[in-house]
């Protein structure tokens, strides 16, 4: 029988989210195979009883989104809750609701849709023990050498240079050697070199005894002293003047420092980590930068490619940003909408995983629940009526973006398209739509092969 408002059952029994009706009294009216599937009650059981007795939700004292969204007359999308089965077992769930209205307007209750998240929610706690070292996050081939190499390489106690662009993610690397290192339970101090005046940064690093200078009432330890026992991370070391350069030389040679001031040694027990994004072959050439001193701190070389070069990372760590502003700002959104993640998926990142922080910072500001739309994210990705979109340095239609992102995603994969799904956070329904709209043809080397 088709309930008053429109919704038959046989369709909804067909719908692979979970929906069901109320009625003024808050009774459940309809009630859908999904909806059974997902709480654990029968249908049968759920008829006629008031929602809040079959959900349990953490949102029914007060905050339902239902009443508000029956009393505002208006939709509410994508928030994400947890509801709780008669096990006691509490699930993660995507839900939207809307007014249920007869064909005269009149709102003669409500219906809700919702969207069991526990395979999205495991998914991510494995991803997170595969790709992540010390919040290093990543699933790239060199990324993960690295990963295979990083404790070995903090156990050694050696020199390391960590060379990368900006935004690359060169101190959580020198956090993670320090961490992984016998000196862990010791400071690690992270300075840098390229913030400071070579003056300043000198009394900063070797500190300064009473007296050497006008301002010098006391004596004041430096960099050095602080990390003793532990390690230093000497952060854009190609801004060294050739001055000091001589001077860090000598730490690294002799183990000792003169603080400003003084004139006896004092032995440094400190690993040095240091990093730059600069080219210090080039440097050395053109005699801005000593070639000992270059000897000296590249006797393990670290190099971090840039996120344009390891885009299959967009979406763990776009997840990772997530979970992280979700905690310190206290929202509940779920993750980046298929189209979205298409998006970011094009862009080319020139301030790198910095950036991509940023950007979801800012989708933060306009999404307080749900997915996070397009609309969401910075002015520069917005593709406005009559406007293509404008992402690469290049000219694209929102379509493009996303066929491409899909294509990008399925080669990576080598075709496998539960991989594909997993990526890109969308269903195989879903995948297989986009691949029939944008008439993607699968080569013939790999229709044979598990999809």
């Amino acid at each position: 029988m088709k309930p008053e408002g429109g919704l038959s059952p046989q369709i909804l029994d067909s719908v692979a989210d979970g929906v069901f009706t109320v009625d003024h009294q808050w009774k459940i009216t309809t009630f859908n195979r999904a909806a059974e599937v997902i709480t654990g009650i029968s249908q049968k059981d759920a008829l006629g009883c008031p929602c809040r007795d079959i959900f349990h939700s953490d949102i029914c004292d007060g905050a339902c989104i239902l009443k508000q969204s029956i009393e505002s007359g208006r939709p509410i999308t994508n928030k994400s809750i947890h509801i709780i089965k008669p096990t006691g077992e509490k699930i993660p769930v995507s839900i939207s609701a809307a007014p249920l209205k007869k064909e005269n307007g009149e709102i003669i209750g409500g219906v809700e849709t919702f969207r069991d998240m526990s395979e999205v929610t495991q998914l991510r706690k494995e991803l997170q023990k595969s790709y992540n070292l010390y919040d290093i996050i990543s699933k790239n081939d060199s990324m993960q050498r690295l990963f295979h190499i990083l404790p070995d390489l903090a156990k050694s106690d050696s020199t390391v240079l960590i060379l990368g662009e900006s935004g690359t993610g060169k101190e959580l690397v020198a956090r993670a050697v320090h961490n992984l290192s016998d000196r862990n339970r010791k400071p690690m101090v992270v300075v840098n070199c390229g913030a400071l005046p070579d003056t300043l940064l000198e009394s900063e690093l070797f500190g300064y005894l009473a007296g050497a200078f006008t301002d010098a009432k006391k004596d004041k330890p430096g960099y050095f002293a602080r990390a003793e026992g532990g390690t230093i991370f000497l952060d854009e070391i190609g801004d060294v003047s050739p001055a000091l350069q001589v001077k860090l030389l000598r730490v690294l040679q002799e183990r000792t420092y003169v603080p400003l001031g003084g004139v006896m040694p004092v032995k440094a027990d400190v690993r040095v980590i240091a990093a730059t994004n600069k080219d210090l072959e080039t440097l050395v050439q053109e005699a801005k930068f000593r070639q000992d001193l270059y000897y000296r701190i590249n006797i393990a070389q670290v190099k971090l490619p840039s996120l344009q070069n390891r885009k299959e990372d967009i979406p763990l760590l776009a997840d990772h940003f997530v979970r992280r502003f979700n905690h310190l700002k206290g929202r509940h959104v779920l993750g980046l909408a298929p189209e979205t993640l298409a998006i970011l998926m094009k862009y080319d990142y020139p301030g790198n995983i910095r950036e991509l922080e940023n950007i979801i910072e800012y989708a933060f500001i306009l999404c307080h629940h749900g997915l996070i739309l397009p609309e969401h994210l910075p002015e520069k990705f917005q593709s406005h009526p009559g406007k293509d979109l404008h992402v690469t340095g290049k000219t694209f239609k929102l379509a493009e973006i996303k066929k491409a992102a899909v294509l990008e995603s399925l080669n990576r994969n080598n075709w496998k398209r539960m991989a594909v799904c997993r990526e890109l956070g969308i269903s195989k329904g879903t995948l297989r739509r986009m691949i029939q709209e944008y008439q993607i043809v699968e080569p013939e080397s790999w229709r044979h092969h598990e999809s």
